[in-house]
């Protein structure tokens, strides 16, 4: 069932279907840019461009772009230098969402998590059965 959303590009009202987040205006803009930026890096010489020579060159916006890449319009492996920011600390990546260092921070903090809420179980536990002990002595 359809919405009734703002535009983010051109704040205008349209009905949101799930399949784009833009209207239709504004995606056929989209589309029109996109066709420039992939004819841009089929040229061979631009397989290898950087985010801000594909931006200074095309005209895109490198929100828009980021975009692309990050929703698989445009593959890191054809285009090895196209990346996208990590969600956490804005740092380049061309894959997942979060990159390998906030990867492992995120590992080592739930690590600690994990350690912690070891250590209140065998805490509850350890006085669970002294609390049974106690009471097996006071019974008899």
């Amino acid at each position: 069932m359809a919405e009734i959303r703002n535009c983010p590009s051109c704040d205008g009202i349209f009905n949101y279907t799930g399949l784009r987040d833009v209207c239709p205006l504004c995606a056929r803009e989209e589309e029109e840019i996109y066709d420039k930026v992939h004819k841009f890096l089929r040229r061979r010489e631009n397989r290898s461009a950087t985010v801000e020579r594909i931006v200074q060159e095309t005209g895109v916006s490198t929100r828009l772009l980021f975009t692309w890449v990050r929703k698989g319009h445009l593959h890191p492996a054809k285009f090895p230098n196209l990346c996208y920011p990590c969600d956490n600390c804005g740092n380049l990546i061309t894959s997942g969402k979060i990159c390998d260092k906030c990867t492992n921070h995120l590992k080592k903090d739930l690590d600690i998590v994990e350690a912690a809420e070891d250590t209140i179980v065998r805490n509850e536990t350890y006085m669970a059965h002294g609390k049974m002990r106690n009471e097996i002595k006071s019974n008899s």
